[in-house]
């Protein structure tokens, strides 16, 4: 059985090679074809998130930039101009199926700041929650070139760790990873299943194969690393025919890389071990309980707040006699939780001038000792 009829929630990275074609055209019937399989997973209740290249591709024609290498800011502007356009192909396209389409630009500042990540995956939720497809792209058109991903393929796999998704899919015009490079060795051995990702693994990397993108396999193995640390199943799957989705859950060729553990799991051991808590949350023996069952922590049940820390911050959780219970990523930072401590979530808006989670730690963000 395909790993795909099991997957809960799928991102799916799609190459710039794949969606625009040479003459820098939106490639109208393969998109066609692959929202078709998108809103397929929907009807089987599957949640998919997309992120996408393209849009310098399709900018830079509209623009007039020729066929030669951007300046940063020429990557910029065709950026600015192509996102529009992919935005209403993606749009146009899923509309048709009956499904809500979101926009999202994020840079590596997004995924690496505690504050925007826990923003971003808030918003990611939300969308995911009212039924909407996100589709997200890298924002050239602000970012610098020490603050880029520089590639979708790690990108994709940043969004797979920040929303837990179970399973990654990055589309190319390669069908999986082979023992040498496939065009220059004729002795290249494909494979089907890669059960840990070693340093033999990633020194089977090649160099980007096309004009088009950006992504060679060692940004798809550096992306495999991310996504398998966070409980996420990966798989580099050829993206050219129509109906690539189908393709793949009929058996069609591709790599599969195998995660260890569950998302959630691999989140919580990450909470635990790699983040240093920057205060303390005292918590009443009704939250107490509440929490021992496995429930969220809510700011009713809070009496004290220690520290000085930011929202998306780690927090280590103490009962009244200061006996830790846990560790947990706070919702709020320490000047706004001392504001809504022991009330009830429909006053929050009152005292903080918006109306945040009604969790001060969401059970997914908390690990108890």
């Amino acid at each position: 059985m395909s790993p795909l009829l099991s997957a809960r929630r799928l991102v799916i990275k799609i190459g710039s090679s794949l969606l625009v074609d040479r003459a820098g055209e939106i490639n109208r019937p393969w998109l066609n074809a692959l929202c078709d399989d998108i809103a397929r997973f929907r009807n089987r209740d599957q949640q998919v998130i997309v992120v996408t290249s393209g849009a310098v591709a399709v900018g830079r024609r509209h623009l007039g930039l020729g066929s030669g290498p951007l300046r940063l800011d020429e990557k910029q502007a065709a950026a600015a101009s192509g996102q529009i356009r992919l935005a209403h192909a993606y749009e146009e396209t899923l509309v048709d199926h009956g499904l809500k389409v979101a926009q999202l630009l994020l840079t590596l500042d997004d995924s690496e700041n505690r504050r925007r990540y826990l923003n971003a995956r808030n918003t990611l939720e939300t969308l995911l929650r009212l039924g909407a497809v996100p589709v997200i792209n890298e924002n050239d058109t602000v970012a610098t070139q020490e603050i880029r991903f520089g590639d979708n393929d790690r990108l994709a796999a940043r969004v797979a760790q920040m929303i837990g998704a179970d399973t990654l899919v990055l589309f190319s015009d390669i069908d999986g990873l082979y023992t040498a490079n496939p065009r220059t060795d004729p002795e290249a051995r494909f494979l089907a299943d890669v059960p840990e990702l070693t340093a033999e693994i990633e020194a089977m990397a090649g160099d980007p194969g096309t004009a088009m993108g950006s992504g060679g396999m060692v940004t798809k193995l550096q992306a495999a690393r991310i996504a398998l640390a966070a409980g996420c199943r990966m798989a580099i799957a050829p993206g050219k025919p129509l109906h690539p989705l189908s393709a793949m859950e009929a058996g069609g060729r591709c790599t599969w890389f195998h995660a260890g553990q569950e998302p959630l799991t691999a989140r919580k051991q990450w909470i635990a071990g790699s983040l240093k808590p920057a205060g303390t949350l005292t918590v009443d023996a009704g939250a107490r309980r509440a929490l021992s069952k496995g429930g969220s922590l809510l700011p009713a049940g809070v009496v004290e707040v220690d520290g000085d820390f930011q929202k998306g911050e780690a927090v280590v959780v103490s009962d009244r006699d200061g006996k830790p219970l846990g560790v947990g990523l706070s919702a709020y930072s320490a000047e706004d939780a001392r504001k809504i401590i022991g009330r009830k979530s429909g006053d929050f808006e009152d005292l903080l001038g918006y109306r945040g989670p009604d969790e001060i730690i969401h059970r997914d963000d908390l690990v108890i000792a």
